[in-house]
């Protein structure tokens, strides 16, 4: 955290000044900014994607609350939470995933949480996409969201 000291100038008649010989009061207000922004910095699911058709596994970053497209599916992560070390390792994902095709209304294909330590605990189901998760990580939104 930082501080910003902000001058602000009471705006009297200057003739009230002159007369009475006083000098304009200032104010000085400290303002506690954050060094770093929230918009800098942001929470985002590492997950594994499979394409059951092209046998393509891609890595896709997803940020929580921001929807990004794996092929025909919205993946939206809602929270990530990976436990401390001294914890037994493990990492939680809810994600809530849609299917949209042209021409069609989105389905919801899966709606829960993921686990790393688990995949086939609560698993997508799905003929033509696999999903599981790999982690969660502090990501930059200059290096992008989606598949790689």
């Amino acid at each position: 955290m930082s501080i910003r000291i902000v001058a602000l100038m009471r705006t009297i008649p200057g003739n009230m000044f002159r007369t009475m010989g006083l000098l304009a009061p200032l104010v000085l207000i400290a303002v506690e900014t954050p060094s770093i922004s929230f918009a800098q910095t942001e929470r985002a699911a590492i997950l594994q994607g499979l394409d059951k058709v092209t046998a393509r596994i891609s890595t896709i970053t997803a940020p929580v609350d921001h929807p990004v497209m794996f092929g025909t599916l919205q993946i939206t992560t809602r929270h990530c939470r990976t436990r401390p070390p001294e914890e037994t390792p493990e990492t939680s994902v809810f994600l809530e995933i849609l299917e949209l095709k042209k021409g069609e209304p989105s389905i919801r294909v899966f709606g829960g949480w993921m686990f790393a330590s688990s995949p086939a605990l609560n698993a997508l189901e799905h003929p033509v996409y696999d999903l599981r998760v790999i982690a969660c990580r502090t990501v930059t939104p200059e290096a992008g969201s989606g598949s790689e």
